[in-house]
């Protein structure tokens, strides 16, 4: 099950809402050079590059099937790398952006700093990220797969959500070199009239790496059990699931 474009993107104006209010923080220059670490279909990239007037921006996401759908434009290049391969390339950059894809990666308190030392002087991150360990849909999937038969075959994907806590992101922009900083967390509500729109909402993200090894019947029990979890929680309608996401941005 690899990531699909045209699930991720059912909901793609609530994914919007927090990449609108990361990229209100940025402060534009003339002439920037702009990385989008996991720019998935590159929708998004663009709207950077057309709203910050940028003479080049770099995407790179690692699914081919997301970067299949990225727009072409002149002074926007994609590339298929993780972030970790971004990291060894020798490039600065005036912004670095990071919407809804660093969850995904190990180690903040080391991976922050690494991303900070690409930047030029004066330079700006922006990250978004969704609040995995205070998520209720997180923490259910989280439960569901260490249980059996599930965490037999996926005891070696299970991932921990390297999210670190306000105080500590807002820690580490200032002992690499922050000028300033903006650290908070918002709830993006989503209002849901039936457990199946829930499970859409987590199946076109943090469910995929499962999914991808959970094959036939066993799939077909872990998506039955895990919507029975849901509504467990969401006992009627309208469901109101609390997203909330950790925002950052600063300047060097």
């Amino acid at each position: 099950m690899p990531w699909d474009p045209d699930i991720y993107n059912k909901f793609k104006e609530k994914r919007y809402e927090p990449f609108y209010d990361m990229i209100s923080h940025i402060d534009a220059k003339p002439d920037m050079h702009v990385l989008d670490l996991g720019c998935g279909t590159g929708e998004l990239t663009k709207i950077i590059a057309d709203r910050f007037q940028a003479t080049r921006v770099t995407g790179i996401d690692t699914s081919a099937e997301m970067l299949a759908k990225a727009p072409q434009q002149e002074n926007i290049i994609f590339a298929q790398r993780s972030v970790e391969e971004q990291l060894q390339l020798p490039d600065q950059w005036d912004i670095i952006v990071a919407n809804a894809s660093l969850q995904w990666v190990n180690d903040h308190s080391d991976l922050f700093p690494k991303i900070i030392t690409k930047l030029s002087p004066e330079g700006q991150l922006a990250v978004q990220m969704p609040s995995q360990k205070e998520n209720l849909l997180n923490q259910i999937l989280y439960e569901l797969v260490h249980e059996a038969p599930y965490y037999e075959v996926l005891k070696g994907s299970i991932r921990r959500s390297p999210m670190l806590s306000l105080d500590d992101y807002t820690a580490l922009m200032f002992s690499n070199g922050a000028k300033e900083a903006i650290v908070y967390q918002k709830v993006y509500p989503i209002i849901a009239q039936s457990v199946e729109t829930l499970y859409e909402f987590i199946s076109g993200s943090a469910l995929v790496p499962y999914m991808e090894k959970l094959q036939g019947p066993l799939q077909s029990a872990f998506t039955k059990a895990f919507k029975a979890r849901i509504a467990a929680h969401f006992t009627s309608a309208p469901m109101v699931y609390a997203f909330k996401r950790v925002i950052i941005v600063a300047r060097f």
